[in-house]
């Protein structure tokens, strides 16, 4: 039987993502109340220009004093969209001092401070869902979270970012330079004017403590993730792959140790060979690939941001949110019981493609494996080609340590043979 009293909803942020959620709220009014068991009522939106003209939203319900809003004392759920870290944040613990659960799409502040919001949650007894932060509209937190929770995640491995995805896509496909394929993601929307937190990997970033944190219900901050970005990702780098079998992606990599003792968390470009799932992955989508003990191997895909498909995921946790209110429970919330150690980077063992710049003599490759033996680092294959006293040497290594590759190529950087270290790329995904 459906409550005829309402559950009220408020609105923090109503542009690209929050005027979506609205109109949907209202189109979809009579499925929604059929699926949560009340009508759903939008009480209250908070902006900062209030003279825009926003369809479909009564010009009443518009205000720009976010913190009255959400002390009203009477919302049962707030949706926070405007992001950033306040006042985001400030604006989510008073929602919660003040009776109401929160679904939020805000990756950075969860990646930044997600035990403190759900704490917050737990003190006063409401939910804090965010589906919308990682991947847009492709259901990853709960299954991870909920699907997932009696079975033993090993490794997360995703394209976070379509704009980066969509770069290097275009750089893989057209063979354009990376400035030009930027530029083209700039004219068609996907890139930010600044887009400086998509190509340098903190967006991914952010979702990748997510991602690990869920995982394997321990802690990780944004603090914790190994960042590099991609904007040095050459044509050559994906000339070098395609003889390779591979192609490159920003990824973000979240890890369980062998031995189970700890995890790792890092974003950074990789090539992957062609026959990985994660390789067909084109333009602006996003691919999360999670490996665990039961249920082996599971790929989650699709558009991972825009106004609709981000929307789409607010949605779908204010339903789950909207069920617990009426049931007068709560869903599950921060598990960090496991509370494993995040390694530093030096502590990550992959392949790597490294491409030296070598003087075209006698001798050189035997000086070349020498510092590589010296350091551990066993050589898979290497390549090389000369001309007029120059020549190019293309090493893939077996797997190694971060630290044991970073000595040796800081070793090579010391000999008279190598001009310079053309690029370094690790190998993911095999």
């Amino acid at each position: 039987m459906m409550r005829t009293r309402p559950l009220k909803v408020a609105l923090l942020g109503c542009g690209v993502v929050g005027s979506e959620v609205a109109r949907i709220m209202t189109t979809h009014a009579d499925d929604l109340a059929a699926r949560i068991g009340a009508p759903v009522e939008l009480a209250g939106v908070a902006v900062r220009r209030p003279d825009k003209v926003r369809e479909g939203i009564d010009p009443a319900l518009v205000t720009t004093d976010a913190t009255a809003l959400v002390k009203r004392g009477d919302l049962d759920i707030v949706v926070e969209v405007i992001g950033g870290i306040e006042p985001a944040r400030a604006l989510i613990t008073t929602a919660f001092e003040h009776g109401a659960s929160v679904v939020s799409a805000n990756k950075a502040l969860l990646a930044q401070d997600g035990a403190a919001l759900h704490a917050a949650a737990e003190e006063h007894g409401r939910d804090l869902y965010y589906e919308a932060a990682v991947a847009g509209a492709i259901p990853l937190i709960r299954p991870l979270r909920e699907s997932l929770a009696g079975d033993k995640v090993n490794r997360v491995l995703g394209i976070v970012n379509g704009t980066t995805n969509f770069i290097l896509d275009k750089m893989d496909t057209t063979g354009a330079g990376y400035q030009e394929a930027l530029d083209e993601a700039t004219a068609l929307g996907y890139a930010e004017a600044d887009p400086t937190a998509d190509v340098e990997g903190f967006d991914a970033a952010a979702k990748a403590a997510i991602l690990a944190g869920i995982a394997f219900h321990t802690r990780v901050r944004l603090d914790d993730v190994h960042r590099e970005g991609m904007t040095e990702v050459t044509a050559a780098d994906f000339a070098s792959a395609k003889e390779m079998g591979c192609t490159i992606k920003l990824l973000a990599i979240c890890e369980r140790a062998g031995d189970g003792a700890s995890v790792t968390a890092r974003v950074h470009p990789a090539m992957i060979p062609l026959s990985h799932p994660l390789a067909s992955v084109r333009g602006a989508y996003n691919a999360v690939f999670v490996e665990s003990d039961a249920a082996g191997q599971l790929m989650f895909y699709g558009p991972g941001a825009g106004g609709a498909p981000t929307a789409s995921a607010v949605l779908g946790d204010l339903v789950a949110v909207g069920r617990n209110r009426i049931s007068g429970a709560t869903g599950p919330g921060e598990s960090a019981y496991a509370a494993l150690p995040v390694s530093p980077m030096g502590d990550v063992v992959t392949r790597y493609h490294i491409s030296l710049d070598v003087a075209d003599k006698p001798g050189v490759l035997a000086q070349v494996a020498t510092v590589f033996a010296e350091h551990g680092v066993s050589i898979d294959t290497v390549r090389q080609q000369g001309k007029d006293g120059e020549a190019s040497l293309v090493v893939v290594t077996h797997r190694a340590s971060d630290a044991a590759l970073g000595g040796t190529v800081e070793t090579l950087r010391k000999l008279d043979t190598v001009r310079g270290v053309a690029s370094i790329m690790r190998v993911e995904g095999e």
